[in-house]
């Protein structure tokens, strides 16, 4: 309880805890902004344009978890090769799964 206490009153803790979660937190409040963004552009100009800009925030999206959330961007180049492969296989099989629902 007593570090708990002394972490809230030590301006040092304090800054050192806000260099640690300053990333995470701005990759945060991004991702809702893109959030916002997508659901506004689908509410106020539903059309085929606005569907292709939304799959543009969708990847800014994919994006910012793979570099700021994930920290792929502070890894070695073949942890970033195989986040990629990873990414790119999930698309793949989200792309077959529509394929077979909008084939029906």
């Amino acid at each position: 309880m007593s570090t708990q206490l002394s972490i809230a009153h030590d301006p040092a803790a304090r800054h050192a805890l806000w260099q640690r979660m300053r990333v995470p937190a701005f990759a945060f409040v991004a991702l809702m902004l893109f959030l916002a963004a997508i659901v506004g552009l689908g509410a106020l100009a539903p059309s085929r344009t606005a569907s292709f800009i939304e799959i543009g925030l969708v990847a800014c999206m994919i994006l910012t978890v793979l570099l700021f959330s994930m920290e792929v961007r502070l890894e070695t180049p073949l942890m970033r090769f195989f986040a990629l492969i990873g990414f790119a296989w999930v698309g793949i099989l989200f792309g077959m799964v529509l394929l077979d629902y909008l084939s029906r």
